[in-house]
C-alpha cells in the first residue's frame, strides 16, 4: 500500500469518527423514565340497611300480618332509631302484634309502635271501648271443627236438658248471643293461622268480645248446658240473626216421633192461660 492510499484511509476514518461525535452532540437526550405511581383501590360500597316498613296505610288497632310488611333499603345514617330490620326474627316478633298508631304507606315500624301478645295490656287494647273479653271451652264439635279464627263473627248456642219437663220438651236449644266477634282462639289472636303448626290443631278455648251484660249471660249459660259456636256468613244482616235468637228449639221440633208422642195415650200436657196453669192427661 502506498503512502497516499494510507493517508486517504486515515482521513476517512477520522471524518467518520468526527461525524458520529457531532451527531451525538446534536441529538437530544432521551426523556427520563418516570415510574408510574400505583393508584389506591376504590373504597368498598356502603352496605345498606334493610328496614321493615308499612306495605299500605295501617290504622291503629291493626293486628299485624306478613302482608302488612315491606322492605326498604336505606343508608345506615338514614335509619331511624329503634326501627326494625327485615330479619326473620323481627318478622316473627311483630307478627300478630297490635299497632298502636296510624302508619302511612312506607313508614318505618319502630318497637314503640306495637304491642305484642305477651305484653301487658295487649288484650285490653284489642277490645273496643266498653267491651269485655270472656272465654268458653270448646272441642272439635262445639268449636266448628277448629275452623273458627280471630276476627270471625259467631253466634253462641246453648243446649240444655230440662229434667222435669215432658220428653218432647226436655231438650231445648237457644241462641243466647248473636253476632259477637272472636278475638282469640287459645292464645292465637291474629286472623287465620300464624304458622303451619296451627293448621289442623283443635282449639280448647275461644275468647269473645261482648258487652258486660252479655258476659254475665254467658257466665250463667256455661253452668246450664253445652255451648256451641256457629260461624256467621260475612254478608248476613245482623237483624236476621236477632230474629232467630228470639226462638227456642225443643226436642219435638226436631223429632216428629217425639212430637207425636206428646199427644199419645197416657201423655200429659201443661196448659197455661195467663197466670193459670193446668195439667191435661191424655188416656
Amino acid at each position: 500500500m502506498t503512502l497516499r492510499t494510507l493517508a486517504i484511509a486515515c482521513l476517512l476514518i477520522a471524518a467518520t469518527a468526527l461525524g458520529y461525535v457531532a451527531l451525538q452532540l446534536v441529538r437530544p437526550p432521551p426523556p427520563p423514565v418516570v415510574a408510574e405511581a400505583a393508584l389506591p383501590p376504590p373504597p368498598p360500597p356502603v352496605e345498606k340497611v334493610r328496614l321493615l316498613v308499612a306495605a299500605r296505610a295501617l290504622p291503629a288497632g291493626t293486628l299485624l300480618k306478613d302482608e302488612d310488611f315491606a322492605i326498604r333499603e336505606v343508608l345506615p345514617e338514614d335509619a331511624p332509631e329503634g326501627a326494625l330490620t327485615g330479619t326473620n326474627e323481627a318478622r316473627a316478633e311483630i307478627r300478630g302484634a297490635l299497632l298502636r298508631r296510624f302508619l302511612d304507606p312506607g313508614a318505618t315500624i319502630a318497637r314503640g309502635d306495637f304491642l305484642r301478645p305477651r305484653d301487658r295490656g295487649f288484650l285490653a287494647a284489642v277490645l273496643k271501648p266498653g267491651m269485655r273479653a270472656i272465654s268458653i271451652g270448646v272441642d272439635a264439635t262445639t268449636g266448628a271443627a277448629g275452623l273458627v279464627w280471630p276476627g270471625d263473627q259467631v253466634d253462641v248456642i246453648l243446649t240444655q236438658e230440662l229434667g222435669e219437663a215432658q220428653i218432647h220438651r226436655r231438650v231445648v236449644s237457644e241462641t243466647i248471643l248473636s253476632n259477637v266477634r272472636v278475638i282469640a282462639v287459645d292464645q292465637q289472636i291474629t286472623q287465620g293461622p300464624a304458622d303451619g303448626a296451627a293448621v289442623g290443631r283443635v282449639a280448647r278455648t275461644v275468647s269473645l268480645e261482648v258487652t258486660p251484660e252479655q258476659a254475665e249471660k254467658l257466665a250463667v249459660a256455661r253452668s246450664l248446658g253445652r255451648l256451641d259456636i256457629a260461624v256467621r256468613a260475612v254478608d248476613e244482616a245482623p237483624e236476621d240473626a236477632l230474629a232467630r235468637a228470639a226462638t227456642s228449639v225443643f226436642s219435638a221440633d226436631v223429632s216428629p216421633a217425639l212430637a207425636r208422642s206428646s199427644t199419645a195415650p197416657g201423655s200429659r200436657m201443661r196448659l197455661i192461660q195467663g197466670t193459670e196453669r193446668q195439667e191435661l192427661n191424655f188416656r
